[in-house]
């Protein structure tokens, strides 16, 4: 059983905004037979932790003297949805004795022939499947070997799965976990066509003619000519 070690300290009552201002964050601890507590950890120790331990992986929560451990799973990480900073932690007590029930990552390895030699797109169904068992055989994730995906009709469902001993999945078998996708092809963008207008054809309502075009029932266009007057006409002639 693989377990991360994470030093807590005891919150004594402060507030959750002077709890992260001191660059903590505030916890909490439950379970089934045990009492809540709650407790706070460092920022950025939690996030190292969190990041090789997720959801799946036994975490020991100590104190300075080293007088209590723990062992938990994380539950919850709750964010801030402004700044995305971890703003409370759930820690669920785990009887190492009894079997527990989780999720485990499932992560795709290897190169899939329907992608290398068809241009395919690999797509991943499911990223986790919930199991049931001892603490001491929970492993940290399950590795998902993708190339046996040699076409668009091959997929790797539950079954398929190559599951630690210890482990019972509670996920149906027949789900699929990967796949690959056919390519999609390349929609040529068309300029519009614009219909020469009909003569006699009634207009849609509400519809501009394009520029240049005659408006059906409108007066043809007259052109106006103005005439040039003659030299001498218009002026009265001085008898010699």
């Amino acid at each position: 059983m693989e377990t991360i070690a994470l030093e807590i300290q005891p919150r004594k009552g402060m507030r959750a905004r002077l709890v992260r201002i001191q660059d903590q964050i505030p916890a909490v601890y439950y379970g089934a037979g045990v009492a809540p507590e709650h407790f706070t950890v460092h920022y950025q120790t939690f996030r190292k932790v969190y990041s090789k331990a997720g959801k799946s992986t036994i975490v020991s929560l100590h104190d300075e003297a080293g007088k209590r451990e723990l062992p938990v799973l994380i539950q919850e990480v709750q964010y801030n949805p402004v700044s995305d900073q971890m703003i409370h932690i759930d820690f669920i007590a785990v009887d190492l004795s009894k079997k527990l029930r989780t999720h485990i990552p499932l992560v795709l390895t290897g190169v899939a022939p329907a992608v290398k030699d068809l241009a395919g797109v690999l797509v991943q169904n499911k990223p986790s499947i919930e199991v049931t068992c001892l603490p001491k055989d929970l492993v940290h994730e399950i590795t998902v070997d993708v190339s046996s995906l040699v076409d668009f009709h091959t997929s790797i469902k539950i079954r398929d799965l190559q599951i630690p001993t210890g482990i019972t999945v509670l996920d149906a078998p027949e789900i699929t976990v990967a796949t690959v996708s056919a390519p999609r092809a390349e929609e040529v963008e068309a300029a519009p066509v614009v219909a020469a207008p009909v003569e006699g054809a009634v207009p849609v309502e509400g519809a501009v003619p394009a520029e240049g075009a005659a408006v059906p029932g409108a007066p043809a266009a007259t052109t106006v000519v103005t005439p040039t007057p003659e030299k001498g006409k218009g002026k009265d002639k001085k008898k010699g």
